[in-house]
Order: structure tokens, then sequence, then C-alpha cells
């Protein structure tokens, strides 16, 4: 008897947009194992930061030493968990996946080869609730953005994805979230 290939969710959207929060949930529900980018690959970053003297990670040159390696640690990541069979939750922003069909591609090759059906979950969120949430969250790696608030929410990207994707609204309740992830399953 053959067991049907594990889902394999991309939680993808902006900084406090409640990305982990829906992640979280959805891992419960589905029995699945959740990774974070943020956790996963947190302490390497700081390392990395300290020697580029940079504490932005959304700066230019904290991302572009560190972002090729976060990610490819939590496909790896990905990867691993959906050959034993087990259903995964990835979150991150996942920016160039969202914003480039080739680069959303690639990745969902690497997960459907590790034998994942993949999936990008959009939390899509507004300016406004953006901004309250920074400000409410107020965490040390938001820093930067809060020192120039107006500037960050002009560069980030909150348009969405250009591929195929399962939309959630930042502003609904977390179970009304899960339940339309779960619906746009099928």
């Amino acid at each position: 008897m053959s067991r049907a290939a594990p889902n394999c969710l991309l939680v993808a959207g902006a900084p406090a947009g409640g990305k982990t929060t829906l992640g979280r949930a959805l891992a419960t529900r589905l029995g699945a194992a959740m990774v974070d980018i943020d956790v996963a690959t947190s302490a390497l970053t700081a390392v990395v930061a300290d020697l580029v003297h940079q504490e932005d990670l959304d700066g230019t040159v904290l991302a572009g030493v560190t972002r090729a390696a976060r990610y490819e640690t939590l496909v790896a990541l990905a990867e691993d968990n959906l050959r034993l069979g087990c259903p995964v939750v990835a979150v991150a922003p996942f920016t160039a996946e969202r914003r480039d069909s080739m680069a959303w591609a690639r990745v969902a090759d690497r997960l459907r080869a590790a034998g994942g059906v993949p999936t990008l979950v959009w939390v899509k969120v507004s300016r406004e609730l953006l901004r309250e949430r920074l400000q409410v969250r107020a965490a040390a790696r938001d820093r930067t953005k809060l020192a120039d608030l107006a500037a960050f929410l002009d560069r980030v990207p909150l348009g969405a994805p250009v591929g195929p994707h399962v939309a959630v609204d930042a502003a609904a309740d977390v179970e009304s979230q899960c339940s339309a992830v779960l619906a746009g399953l099928g």
C-alpha cells in the first residue's frame, strides 16, 4: 500500500506578517516538521553579522552574504524530512521565490524530487498592519527597520506571488488562516 506524498507548505510573506504563527499552527494540524529559517540559521547568521559589522538581516550587505546559504539550509532540512515521508512546513520570506517564477520552480523541483508536494502559502499583509506589528513586536532584528519605518515599508515587497499560491489574510485569526490553507490544498 503506497502512501500519499507528504505536503510541503512554504509559508511566505513580509517580516512580522504572521508567517511563524501560521506555520506553527499548520505544523501542529498536519503533524508536520516545522522548519523556520530564523531558527535554523540565526546563530550562524549572527556570527556573519559580527564579522561584517552589520545587524540588518534585510540590508544589502548581510543579506548579500547570507541569503543563499540560509535558504539552502532551509530547503535541505525540508528535503531531509520529505525523504523520510514527513510533511513539512517551511517558514521564510521567500521573497525571490514569490517574485521570480524560475526561482520558485527551482525550489519546488527540489522538494518534489525529495518526495514532497510543494505549495506556496502567502500571508498577505497591509502596510498599516505591518507597521503596527513591527512596532508591537519591537524585536532586536527589527531595530533597523523601526529606525526608518517609512523607508522599510516603501521597499518591502507586499505584492502577491507571481505563481500559484494559497493566499491568507494576515488580519484574519490563525484558525481561519489554517482553514483557508487546508481548503486550498484540495
